[in-house]
């Protein structure tokens, strides 16, 4: 699938507000501002499969506990499933601009879905925690083909005035499915084994794939493109290094609390391998076809929004982790009564999505996100102040404004950014924003648990929770910054090639 505007019958490109699909009589509509039946259709199908695939990214997050004492492993080992999880994304994404302008719409699918289907079967029946780890790494990669592919069809098929709009209800299932994951979880586990959270997902997924490879139709051509096996390679040592030499930190390392020689070489690895790809994809800008097209780059608004999805998610993944930890290590809640204490959280941001995205059509990014950045920092601020006896009612009210200041950021901050890009930059765009969100997701999520780690060891679970939390807390105060940056973009539309 390619991104690239298709040409007409007389070989002029078509305009891209118009819906772009295979160029066959029928499917670009009469008027632009109107989605076809077809359009509907393919979004649709891509919306069930994505929801599926982010429902079983948080599903692990309340099991950590049960497979700690099951498998026989310890914290740091076990938070592998969940960091192991993300890094994968954040390696195989890069990739993905390739993947999308090299197959079509269909085969993406149904290899992502296949990858998927396929480590969800593995990890039900996995003997051990490296087998398990495996699995989990596999479906990551599916999960890591489908993002992209949602994000670059909803921005070939729409109409800019409706992008708001259609970003509002993708939220849906971004947001609902990481907020069951752990009530779906917590469920499983008050009942069954933990292999039961692969059992009762893949029917599901299976379920997606059969509906894909019946109704999914091709969006855009094809066309020849190269990969850069360096490029790719390079990828691991840059994503794995900073995130293992971050998860590391706050380890202990001959008697002494603090960073070891591992943890510094890591990080002093992952920049340099990260400096490296940056200058590679520069120079096959202008030789060949890179794989991430760094040119994004060049839209202000375009750097704005991945910057501030950056800090958003290097906050909510921290948190994502943190909160289940406090309220079953300092609270003693039982799994089911912890997925049930983040659930109306996550179905708040969800079902607030639309009303954000028709808000931000009429009024523009600025008031939405300064507002969602604001109250994420004052949230962040309470969660540092929780002790032993915090009511639990306090703690979802917070979560639910948690989850209302991030509704608030992350739809704007998609539609904002990939608005301004030409179509030839649409996938390169969404690996981008998607890679960036992966890093910085498992960047947070490691750094906020090695503080938690380190603090609680000398001084207690709840010191160690406050200190992780107002940690996230400063971190975010770069997001009310970045927020008030943020202006509304045409789309490039019009000149097919960028401003």
């Amino acid at each position: 699938m390619s991104t690239e505007i298709s040409p007409n019958a007389g070989g002029q490109p078509v305009p891209v507000e118009g819906t772009l699909a295979e160029p066959r009589a029928g499917t670009l509509p009469a008027a632009p501002e109107k989605m076809s039946r077809e359009s509907v259709t393919i979004i649709s199908t891509l919306l069930v499969a994505t929801f599926v695939v982010i429902l079983n990214e948080t599903i692990m997050n309340v099991a950590l506990q049960r497979l700690m004492v099951d498998l026989r492993v310890d914290p740091p080992t076990v938070q592998w499933l969940s960091t192991g999880f993300m890094l994968t994304m954040a390696v195989v994404i890069p990739t993905t601009g390739f993947i999308l302008q090299s197959l079509s719409t269909r085969a993406v699918f149904m290899l992502a879905m296949g990858l998927f289907a396929g480590g969800t079967a593995l990890a039900a029946v996995a003997p051990g925690f490296e087998v398990l780890l495996l699995a989990r790494i596999v479906q990551a990669g599916g999960t890591a083909i489908m993002l992209p592919l949602l994000m670059t069809t909803i921005l070939t098929l729409v109409p800019l005035a409706k992008r708001g709009a259609v970003m509002g209800n993708v939220s849906i299932a971004i947001s609902v499915a990481p907020a069951m994951g752990p009530t779906v979880s917590g469920l499983i586990l008050e009942h069954f084994t933990w292999r039961f959270m692969f059992v009762f997902v893949l029917p599901v997924a299976l379920a997606a794939l059969a509906i894909g490879a019946k109704f999914l139709t091709n969006v855009g051509e094809t066309e020849r493109t190269k990969l850069d096996f360096f490029s790719v390679l390079l990828t691991v040592p840059a994503f794995g290094g900073l995130v293992y030499g971050l998860s590391q930190i706050g380890g202990s390392h001959g008697g002494q609390a603090g960073p070891g020689a591992a943890a510094i070489a890591a990080l002093v690895i992952g920049v340099a391998a990260l400096t490296v790809f940056v200058l590679r994809q520069l120079r096959l800008q202008k030789a060949a076809a890179p794989l991430l097209d760094l040119r994004a780059f060049n839209f202000r608004m375009f750097t704005v929004s991945v910057l501030l999805m950056v800090v958003a998610m290097m906050a909510l993944f921290g948190g994502v982790i943190l909160l289940p930890l406090y309220l079953q290590e300092v609270r003693g809640l039982g799994s089911l009564e912890t997925g049930l204490a983040l659930l109306p959280g996550g179905l708040a941001m969800g079902l607030l999505g639309p009303v954000i995205g028709r808000a931000f059509d009429k009024v523009g990014p600025l008031p939405l996100t300064v507002t969602g950045s604001i109250l994420m920092v004052v949230t962040l601020w309470q969660f540092s102040m929780l002790d032993a006896g915090t009511a639990v009612w306090w703690i979802i009210t917070l979560h639910v404004g948690l989850s209302f200041g991030l509704a608030l950021l992350f739809t704007p901050a998609f539609t904002t950014g990939l608005n301004p890009l030409p179509p030839h930059l649409y996938s390169h765009g969404s690996a981008i924003m998607s890679t960036t969100q992966q890093v910085a997701g498992a960047a947070g999520t490691a750094l906020l648990v090695s503080i938690f780690a380190v603090v609680s060891a000398t001084s207690g679970l709840v010191a160690g929770m406050s200190a992780a939390f107002l940690t996230a807390t400063v971190i975010a105060l770069a997001a009310v910054v970045l927020s008030a940056m943020m202006r509304k973009t045409e789309g490039a539309a019009a000149g097919h090639g960028g401003h």
